[in-house]
């Protein structure tokens, strides 16, 4: 018995032909696929056999669902831990050094990635990407932040140093 193709539909259209344990890095597929398939102890008609299961991802256009499934592949034998604790040792532990590599796009597709991870529920993904965002904060005056990310500073200089004054505590010194 072959296994059945999967075929997943991003938002613009395009179809992508992956294998199932590619597929199912996403938690969110893995359970619709759930859904459609009969259950392994099931008999499956012959004809539905030949027939892709297409799975419509609404939220994730093309450029992004190439990168998120050049990850969900290069993972495709590791079996993440649960994360059903959220150990305090995995938040400071730093980024696997291939996931870094694969995460230096620009900001613009490290966002829709996170996005993305996060729609498709691909934890250990969502978790890389906001260390890399959190690389690109960390150490950085509230100026240079807000010429990483192009933030507008919308606050008087009063009301900058009335919430710099409430919040001293918070700062290194």
């Amino acid at each position: 018995m072959t296994e059945r193709k999967i075929i997943i539909i991003t938002s613009d259209g395009d179809k992508f032909p992956v294998e199932r344990k590619v597929a199912e890095k996403s938690i969110l597929i893995k359970n619709m696929l759930k859904n459609l398939l009969p259950a392994e102890d099931e008999e499956e008609d012959d004809e539905d056999e030949d027939e892709p299961i297409e799975v419509p991802t609404q939220n994730v256009r093309s450029a992004v669902m190439k990168n998120i499934l050049e990850w969900c592949d290069h993972y495709k034998d590791y079996n993440f831990p649960d994360d059903e604790q959220d150990d305090d040792s995995k938040k400071s532990a730093p980024i696997d050094a291939w996931d870094k590599n694969f995460l230096n796009v620009d900001q613009e597709m490290l966002y829709e990635i996170i996005l993305a991870a996060n729609y498709l529920n691909i934890k250990p993904l969502l978790n890389a990407g906001c260390k890399v965002v959190a690389e690109m904060i960390r150490g950085k005056s509230p100026e240079e932040i807000r010429k990483t990310f192009n933030i507008v500073n919308d606050f008087t200089p009063e009301e900058e140093a009335a919430i710099r004054r409430e919040n001293e505590w918070a700062e290194d010194r």
